[in-house]
């Protein structure tokens, strides 16, 4: 069996998704070929697993200051250049095509009568899930970005819907958790502001990670390049996280059992809705804004929760190697039987 699979690369969430995945299809003797968009070439790192994967440049969203903007996004947009890629993808050899959200794999797809399905957090949203923030402009992005004819929804928890638990590993394992040290990501943020809000908390040592790296003057902040097992390595023995309301980094959080607290992307009904699930779920704390008094009373919080979820990429390989048959809330049910909550105390 051919596989070509598109994974959108705005976020670092579905590519994370995309390395895991591609293990256990290599696992599983599966010939797959990958192609990535929504962000420059340059900008993607560690894509060893994916051994030389495609490219385009796709469609991505505007940010600034932490807030979508829908009038830039369109202006940066390149039509012309998108339709010109989804007519030079050629997926006539393929046995199988898969879409991460990606939308030139699956508008290429549609144009070529091929039949695709979609494994992502984004296909949740078709069933009955909390939501936020939800305007006609975000229900429109989430069925016409990058459609496709069957799509697999993963959340944190099944809500009594076809959901599957999220794809998700954590290879690293901290002998001994530094109960002072918080790991932030916030990379839509102002990173200047990021860095001056966080000085003042000097009883907590701070690793900040952004697309551009900024010097820091703390000797309790410090600043550090995109790196994926940099990252991993100071998420696994952190007491807790703040992020943006991503879902594959609240998912891999919740794995290793980290205090979370999300500030959502403004204007982006998924993010808001993410924050609205983990609050409901009692799986983390939210804000809208980056504020000071929020962190500080969340900073000293003790109490945080595990959530062990299963290899749900190695059951949606075996899914694909017995043919794809239809889903049902049994098959569901047993895989979402393996979720253990456990609770984590940091102090």
């Amino acid at each position: 069996m051919k596989i070509f699979y598109g994974i959108q690369g705005t976020g670092n969430g579905h590519i994370t998704r995309g390395r895991i995945m591609a293990k256990e299809f290599r696992a599983a003797d599966l010939d797959v070929t990958y192609q990535f968009t929504g962000r420059p070439q340059d900008k993607f790192f560690d894509m060893e697993v994916f051994n030389g994967h495609q490219w385009r440049e796709g469609l991505t969203f505007s940010t600034n200051n932490g807030k979508i903007n829908h009038l830039r996004t369109v202006f940066q947009s390149k039509p012309l250049r998108f339709l010109k890629d989804i007519r030079a993808l050629d997926l006539s050899r393929y046995d199988l095509v898969i879409c991460d959200f990606e939308p030139v794999t699956s508008w290429s797809a549609r144009r070529q009568g091929k039949k695709t399905v979609g494994f992502s957090h984004q296909y949740a949203f078709q069933y009955n899930i909390p939501r936020a923030g939800s305007d006609p402009m975000s229900e429109l992005v989430l069925k016409k970005f990058a459609p496709v004819d069957f799509g697999i929804g993963l959340h944190w928890h099944h809500f009594d819907q076809p959901l599957l638990p999220p794809v998700i590993e954590t290879p690293f394992n901290a002998e001994q958790l530094r109960k002072n040290k918080i790991v932030v990501y916030l990379p839509f943020e102002n990173q200047q502001h990021i860095i001056k809000l966080f000085s003042r908390f000097k009883d907590f040592e701070f690793h900040i990670y952004s697309p551009e790296m900024i010097p820091s003057p703390f000797t309790h902040i410090f600043c550090k390049p995109l790196s994926l097992t940099g990252f991993q390595k100071d998420l696994a023995d952190c007491a807790g996280i703040i992020c943006n309301a991503g879902f594959e980094l609240a998912s891999e959080s919740l794995q290793l059992g980290k205090k979370i607290l999300v500030k959502p992307v403004h204007a982006q009904m998924e993010q808001a809705s993410n924050a609205a699930a983990l609050k409901a779920l009692g799986y983390g704390h939210t804000m809208q804004t980056v504020d000071a008094a929020i962190i500080e009373e969340w900073l000293y919080i003790t109490k945080a929760l595990r959530v062990t979820f299963p290899n749900t990429a190695k059951h949606l390989v075996q899914w694909i190697k017995a043919g794809m048959p239809p889903i049902d809330q049994s098959w569901c049910h047993q895989i979402w039987s393996e979720v253990k909550i456990i609770p984590v105390d940091l102090a």
